[in-house]
C-alpha cells in the first residue's frame, strides 16, 4: 500500500500504534538494562512518556499534521520520565519543529522531521555517547535520507527508516563495550525501533497487536464501578460476602474439556447463582467474565466446559480491603509529613529546595535538613517534567533547588528548568547520599549559584554506596555476578559481591575507606534492618575504632543499605 501524503488520521495512528507497542514491550526493554539491579526501567520510562505524548495528540481537535506533531512534542516534553525518555522527547521536540507548518506530510517531510529530531537530540545531550539511542536514531534518520531520494511513498521511506534502526541496534554492542561484556543492546535505541516499527505498521495497515479483547475499554470501567461499589463503601473486612474477583476470558469451542454449546443466558444465570457482581461480555468467539465469588475454582471449571481459558486473574478483595484501611491509617502519618514540611517552608526563605526520594525514613531526613518539597520517586520509578513543573509552579518559593537524587533523573530536572518562570538549579546529586551530603550545606541567607557551589563541592568528598541484589547472571567490567547475589555498588562501579547483604556491606565499606575517612553513614532500607545495621556498624569499627558511625532508617525499597563516607 502506498502513502503519498500522511494525513492527520495516519498521523493519529501513527502515534497509538507507538506508544501501544512500547508499552506491550516495555518490560522487554526493561530487561536489557546492563546492571543487574532491579530498577532497570528504560522500557517504562519511555512507555510513559509516549504515552503522555499520545495523550496530548489524542486530546488535539486539530486536522493539520503539524499541529499533532506540535501536540505530541509536548506530551512527550511534560511526560518524559528518565534519561531515555528526555532523549525520546527531544527527538520528537526536533521532529514536530521540522513539520509544525504542515497539514500533511510527503514522504521528503516524513525524512526531513526524522532528521532533524536526530539534530535536535545530539544538541540536547551534552556528551553524545556512540552505541546508544543516539546512534540508532542517526542511522534510521541517514537511511531516510537516502530513499527519500528514488521515492515518494512515506511507507518506503518509514520502512527503510525502520530496518536501519534495526541493523542500527544490532551493532550498539560493538560501539559500547559494556553492552558487549553483558551480552545485549542498548536499551533506550530499543524502545526508539519499536516506535519506528510502529510508525511503520501504521503505515503500511501491517499492525501486528495482541489477541483483540473485546470491549476492553467498557469491560474495564465497568469492573471498576463494580469495584467501588460493592467492596470500596464495605466498612468491615468481615462484612465481605464473596471474598475473590475472579475474571477469565473463554476461547469458546477450543479445548479437551468442552463438552457444550454457550448460551449467553444460561451462563449467565450458572454464575450468578455463585457469586455477585456479574459481568458477562461474549461475542462468537469470546466470552469474558467478571464475577465475585467464594469459589474461583468452580468459575474456571464452569467456563472450560464451553471453551479454553485463555486468560484468569484471582484476588483476594479481603486482602485489597486490608491494604485500603491499612493506607487510611497511613495518613495520619501524611499529616505530620506535612506539617514538617509547612515548617521546613517557613525556615527557608526564599527558597524552594525539592529532594525525588522514596522510603519515610529518607524523607524526613531530607526535610529535616531543609528540604520544602519531596518528589516520590528514584530508582524504581523516574519521575516526569511535568511532575517537577507542578511542584515548582505551585509553590511560592522565589527561587528552587533541586536534588534529584539519580543520575536518570538529571535530564528531566534539567529540562524543568527552562519551563518554569523562576530561577531553578539542579544539584547533581546521583544518589540520596550525595544528596544528604549536600543539602547538608543550604543556607537560606546566601544566593543561589554560591548555595548550589557550596553543595556539589560537599558532595565531591563522599564517596557513596548502595548494597542491591542481583536479578540476573552476567559479567561485568570482568566481574561475574550470579542471580540473587548481593552486590556493593561504589559510585556507579560494582566493586563487591557476596551472599549476602551484610558481608557486601561490609566488604563494600572497607573498600570506599582510606586515611581520611572520619564519617561512615549507614541507612538501612524495606529489605535491611536496625539489627544487623549494628553488625556491619561493629564490623567497621573492628576496622578502624576511630571511625565515627551513624545509623538511620531510611525504608528505600531496592536497596537494603545505603552507606556513605566521608
Amino acid at each position: 500500500m502506498k502513502v503519498a501524503k500522511i494525513t492527520e488520521s495516519e498521523f493519529r495512528k501513527m502515534v497509538l500504534t507507538s506508544s501501544n507497542k512500547l508499552n506491550k514491550n516495555a518490560e522487554f526493554i526493561n530487561s536489557l538494562n546492563v546492571f543487574p539491579v532491579p530498577d532497570g526501567d528504560t522500557g517504562t520510562n519511555m512507555s510513559l512518556s509516549l504515552a503522555s505524548g499520545y495523550k496530548y495528540v489524542s486530546e488535539s481537535t486539530s486536522t493539520k499534521v503539524g499541529d499533532l506533531g506540535v501536540a505530541l512534542a509536548k506530551g512527550l516534553l511534560m511526560g518524559a520520565r528518565g534519561n531515555s525518555g528526555v532523549i525520546l522527547s527531544q527527538i520528537f521536540r526536533g521532529f514536530s519543529k521540522s513539520m509544525a507548518k504542515k497539514e500533511n506530510l510527503t514522504a521528503q517531510d516524513l525524512a526531513d522531521a526524522i532528521t532533524s529530531g536526530v539534530e535536535t537530540a545530539y544538541k540536547a545531550v551534552m556528551k553524545p555517547t556512540e552505541g546508544t539511542i543516539l546512534t540508532v536514531a542517526r542511522k534510521a534518520a541517514e537511511a531516510a535520507r537516502n530513499t527519500v531520494k528514488n521515492t515518494d511513498d512515506c511507507v518506503e521511506v518509514m520502512e527503510a527508516t525502520y530496518e536501519a534502526a534495526k541493523q542500527a541496534l544490532a551493532t550498539t554492542p560493538e560501539l559500547l563495550p559494556v553492552l558487549k561484556e553483558v551480552g545485549v543492546v542498548d536499551s533506550g535505541g530499543q524502545g526508539l525501533t519499536f516506535v519506528y516499527e510502529g510508525f511503520y505498521e501504521a503505515l503500511s495497515g501491517n499492525i501486528t497487536d495482541d489477541e483483540h479483547v473485546p470491549n476492553v475499554e467498557e469491560m474495564d470501567e465497568m469492573v471498576n464501578a463494580e469495584h467501588h461499589k460493592s467492596v470500596q463503601s464495605q466498612l468491615h473486612t468481615e462484612d465481605i460476602k464473596y471474598g475473590y474477583c475472579t475474571e477469565i476470558m473463554v476461547k469458546l469451542g477450543a479445548g479437551r474439556l468442552v463438552d457444550q454449546e454457550f448460551e449467553y443466558d444460561k451462563f449467565r444465570n450458572h454464575l450468578a447463582e455463585i457469586g455477585d457482581s456479574l459481568l458477562v461480555i461474549a461475542d462468537d468467539e469470546v466470552v469474558k467474565v467478571h464475577v465475585h465469588t467464594e469459589h474461583p475454582g468452580k468459575v474456571l471449571s464452569y467456563g472450560q466446559e464451553f471453551g479454553s481459558l485463555i486468560k484468569v486473574k484471582v484476588d483476594n478483595m479481603r486482602l485489597q480491603h486490608e491494604t485500603i484501611l491499612e493506607k487510611d491509617e497511613d495518613s495520619n502519618e501524611d499529616d505530620v509529613e506535612a506539617k514538617k514540611l509547612a515548617d521546613a517552608r517557613k525556615n527557608a526563605g526564599d527558597y524552594g529546595i525539592l529532594a525525588v526520594v522514596s522510603g519515610k525514613g529518607l524523607k524526613d531526613l531530607f526535610i529535616s535538613l531543609g528540604a520544602t518539597d519531596i518528589l516520590d520517586g528514584g530508582q524504581t520509578m523516574n519521575p516526569s517534567t511535568q511532575d517537577f513543573v507542578d511542584i515548582i509552579s505551585a509553590s511560592s518559593a522565589k527561587k528552587f533547588i533541586i536534588f534529584p537524587n539519580n543520575k536518570n533523573i538529571f535530564l528531566a530536572a534539567k529540562q524543568a528548568t527552562e519551563l518554569v518562570d523562576i530561577p531553578v538549579k539542579v544539584v547533581q546529586s546521583r544518589s540520596v547520599l550525595e544528596g544528604l551530603s549536600g543539602i547538608f550545606a543550604f543556607n537560606p541567607d546566601m544566593d543561589l549559584e554560591d548555595n548550589v557551589t557550596d553543595m556539589e563541592e560537599n558532595i565531591s568528598s563522599v564517596k557513596s554506596g548502595q548494597v542491591t541484589i542481583a536479578v540476573r547472571d552476567t559479567t561485568l567490567n570482568g566481574k561475574e555476578i550470579k542471580k540473587d547475589d548481593y552486590m556493593g555498588i561504589v559510585d556507579g562501579d560494582i566493586t563487591v559481591t557476596a551472599s549476602d547483604s551484610k558481608t557486601a556491606a561490609i566488604s563494600m565499606v572497607e573498600s570506599m575507606l582510606d586515611d581520611d575517612s572520619e564519617v561512615v553513614t549507614i541507612i538501612y532500607g524495606e529489605d535491611g534492618n536496625e539489627a544487623e545495621a549494628k553488625e556491619i556498624e561493629q564490623a567497621i569499627l573492628n576496622i578502624n575504632d576511630d571511625l565515627e558511625v551513624e545509623i538511620h532508617e531510611g525504608d528505600q525499597p531496592v536497596y537494603p543499605y545505603l552507606i556513605s563516607v566521608e
